[in-house]
């Protein structure tokens, strides 16, 4: 019997019936201790932006935990909780498309200058900007060349943008894509219109894009960061926005959540969203699709989708 955890009634409804062998128990160790019955949970599936030692020592009392199952595609913030012994599996391949969606909205908004009309529109006034940028044939660089890196691509050819990437190595992707190594990024900078950082956050990404970093950028380029917000440098940005030589849209910003107030805000050319991109419903079909495969990965005996510690 594969018994497992969801962390509410509308996920244990949305997963269903998933066969005679497995049996489905609603708890959230964000909210409360195991449960009875707990003491046979194979697989536990959190909830977003639960984790942390309260979450993860409750975890750590499940004596038959195998895999835990996090909500995002980012997994940095759980790996110092985990328990020995216990695999860690992100949720890779459930947000790309609406990530990639909203890359793709902020990177519209800035270069057509939908800001300023909303602006204009609610002060009641007729402003037209006919020169604003297109996306079309804008070159654009996408650091963090991965599956949702992959799905930002494909949206940004769809409007006839240019796309190169970025990895830790060089290397041509599945979809043809020509992918530069991070080490060589200094000298692509100059050459593109736009950058999208889809990056995790780690020791090597820390302030990645610091002054140095978009120094580099030429003149009214588009930075656009659906990764994480310490990969930029906040007061960097803030220099290159308060001088008006560089545009900005944030999903994700450095601190988060962004103060009330804070300098970002108000910077002339940034677009600040309060890191929503990539947020799916767990009952959406792409996330109860990973707990199906990962159920079926414990029948089998194969190893977790999705591992990544």
């Amino acid at each position: 019997m594969i018994t497992l955890s969801v962390p509410s009634q509308d996920v244990a409804d949305a997963v269903g019936d998933l066969g005679d062998d497995v049996r489905l128990i609603v708890w959230n160790p964000a909210d409360a201790e195991p449960p009875a019955g707990a003491d046979d949970v194979r697989l536990a599936c959190l909830a977003h932006r639960s984790g942390g030692r309260k979450v993860y020592g409750r975890l750590a009392l499940l004596p038959r935990l195998e895999v835990i199952q996090i909500a995002s595609a980012g997994f940095e913030h759980a790996l110092p909780f985990v328990p020995q012994g216990v695999a860690l599996a992100n949720a890779r391949g459930v947000h790309d498309t609406r990530t990639a969606e909203m890359a793709l909205t902020l990177t519209l908004a800035s270069q057509r200058g939908l800001p300023q009309f909303l602006d204009a529109q609610r002060r009641g006034r007729w402003e037209p900007w006919e020169t604003a940028p297109s996306l079309a044939d804008k070159r654009v660089l996408i650091v963090g060349y991965g599956s949702i890196g992959a799905a930002i691509g494909a949206r940004m050819r769809a409007c006839e943008a240019r796309v190169e990437g970025v990895a830790r190595s060089a290397r041509t992707a599945p979809d043809g894509t020509v992918v530069h190594a991070i080490a060589d990024i200094h000298g692509l900078l100059p050459g593109v219109d736009i950058v999208v950082l889809v990056t995790p956050h780690d020791d090597s990404t820390d302030k990645l894009v610091d002054a140095g970093f978009l120094a580099a950028m030429r003149d009214d380029a588009l930075l656009v960061n659906v990764g994480r917000g310490p990969v930029v440098d906040t007061d960097a940005l803030l220099a290159e926005l308060s001088a008006g030589r560089l545009r900005a849209a944030l999903d994700v910003t450095d601190p988060e959540p962004l103060p009330d107030d804070h300098p970002l805000f108000a910077a002339p050319g940034c677009i600040v969203v309060p890191h929503i991109a990539g947020f799916a419903q767990l009952t959406d079909r792409r996330y109860v699709d990973l707990v199906r495969r990962q159920v079926q990965s414990l029948r089998e005996g194969s190893a977790p989708v999705n591992r990544v510690a």
